[in-house]
């Protein structure tokens, strides 16, 4: 069933700091029209530029996921996409008077209560869903990071890290539904290792940070001068290692908490791809750059495929006309019968299938040594689809035959072979009359256009 898009019901505001710029920002979360979409919009800079929330726009991934357009940057983006995603929203426009997101407490919580408490409605328009049809996934062979992307019925997440320390190791953990979101991941708080904070506070890259929106690890033995370099930082009187290596002054949400926010960053890094995603994310030792360079491929596919106008339909369920009940609606019979299946049928569209095999009667003559389905059986194949959408106009179907009346804007576009799973796409172009259809007509297989034409037909009684 077809869900509706969500933005929230009124603006909400939240102020902190960026956790590496140390700026102080102002965030507003603001409803936004259907099929907006995420964006960023900076009021700090003239004309209020905004920038969309998309892979295309990914310039930089250290420490963070940063967007930029025309100049115009937003850094940090991962925490607050997530936690939209997290709600189940899909469009929301994040009005900021700096370049960095508030950190907050390092997770997404914050965000989640703040859309929460701004509302959630329905907007009059339907999603758009990516279904997964096929595994998509994306190695970096230098690291040994990889990102899997494989069917599911609905959108799952698991990430799997392996940080080859003492004091952390390897770590699960899984979304098994996006409804769980604010229970089970939002509150997983961003983390580092010790020798890291070292070199942020070297590069003085981590401006915003205490000991409150971090989680540090403790992977090497702390120094006396490191000891006084982080109290100045965070601005502590004492700082101490606590029995599990970490940092004072926090106390772990769950043991696996790096694992849970590294799958909040794979959530909200993939919330760039700009389309919901209906299928199951394995992420092995994921990290922002792989995230976005993933996200950026799948973009791309979901980009080709629309281009290309291919549907998906799930050839495991029933038809709605086998064989024999598409043979007392239509005259024709094998071999000219060139319809298998009706998957679906309305007053104004039809979709059809069907099987090419080897032992087609037309193989034989038609490059043998090289067969390929004529398109002008492709072309006929299409037809005979509009045949059942005009014939199941009349009361008495089997009475009736139909003609062709005209081809117009025939393209073929890849060939059809043997083993080939032919979908075949009509839709009205103008409403029946007189028993004349004019249709558009598509045929794809293997995920592409394979052919389309503008038919005509008419049915006329049979003498």
């Amino acid at each position: 069933m077809s869900k509706k898009q969500k933005t929230i019901q009124n603006e909400i505001s939240l102020s902190g700091v960026g956790l590496h710029t140390g700026n102080a920002v102002k965030m507003t979360l603001k409803p936004a029209p259907i099929n907006h979409g995420f964006a960023f919009c900076r009021l700090d800079l003239e004309g209020a530029p905004v920038i969309e929330a998309r892979a295309e726009y990914v310039v930089n991934t250290q420490r963070g996921t940063n967007i930029e357009k025309d100049g115009v940057q937003i850094q940090t983006s991962e925490h607050v996409l997530a936690a939209a995603v997290g709600l189940d929203i899909d469009n929301l426009l994040i009005e900021i008077d700096a370049s960095e997101p508030p950190i907050m407490d390092g997770s997404s919580k914050f965000f989640v209560e703040a859309l929460e408490k701004a509302g959630i409605q329905e907007q009059e328009a339907f999603i758009e869903e990516y279904i997964v049809k096929e595994i998509i996934s994306y190695k970096d062979e230098a690291t040994g990071s990889e990102i899997m992307l494989m069917p599911s019925s609905e959108y799952q997440i698991t990430a799997m890290v392996d940080f080859g320390t003492k004091v952390l190791g390897t770590q699960n953990a899984t979304l098994e539904r996006v409804s769980d979101f604010k229970v089970e991941i939002a509150g997983a708080r961003t983390f580092s290792f010790l020798h890291e904070i070292e070199m942020l506070l070297e590069h003085d890259l981590i401006k915003g940070g205490d000991l409150n929106n971090a989680i540090v690890y403790v992977d090497k033995e702390l120094s006396e001068s490191t000891m006084e370099k982080l109290k100045k930082a965070f601005n502590k009187k004492d700082i101490a290692v606590k029995s599990n290596g970490i940092l004072d002054n926090l106390t772990l949400h769950w043991a696996n908490e790096a694992a849970r926010h590294k799958l909040l960053d794979v959530m909200g890094d993939l919330a760039l791809v700009g389309t919901r995603i209906r299928g199951k994310v394995i992420a092995n030792k994921p990290g922002h750059l792989i995230n976005t360079l993933f996200a950026k491929k799948l973009a791309k596919i979901i980009k080709q495929e629309k281009r290309n106008n291919v549907p998906f339909y799930d050839l495991n369920l029933p038809p709605l006309l086998d064989i024999h009940q598409i043979m007392e609606i239509l005259p024709h019979r094998p071999p000219f019968l060139l319809v298998d299946r009706i998957l679906e049928l309305s007053s104004k569209h039809v979709v059809g299938m069907k099987n090419v095999t080897m032992n087609e009667p037309f193989f034989v003559g038609h490059f043998p040594g090289a067969p390929v389905m004529p398109g002008v059986l492709q072309v006929e194949a299409m037809a005979q689809c509009g045949g059942v959408l005009v014939l199941n106009t009349v009361p008495d179907p089997e009475n009736y035959l139909t003609y062709f009346m005209k081809m117009d804007k025939v393209k073929f576009k890849q060939k059809v072979l043997p083993g080939d799973t032919v979908i075949f796409k009509c839709e009205l172009i103008t409403p029946i009359r007189r028993g004349i259809c004019h249709m558009q007509a598509y045929a794809y297989a293997n995920g592409r256009v394979v052919a389309e034409a503008e038919l005509m037909a008419q049915i006329a009684r049979k003498n």
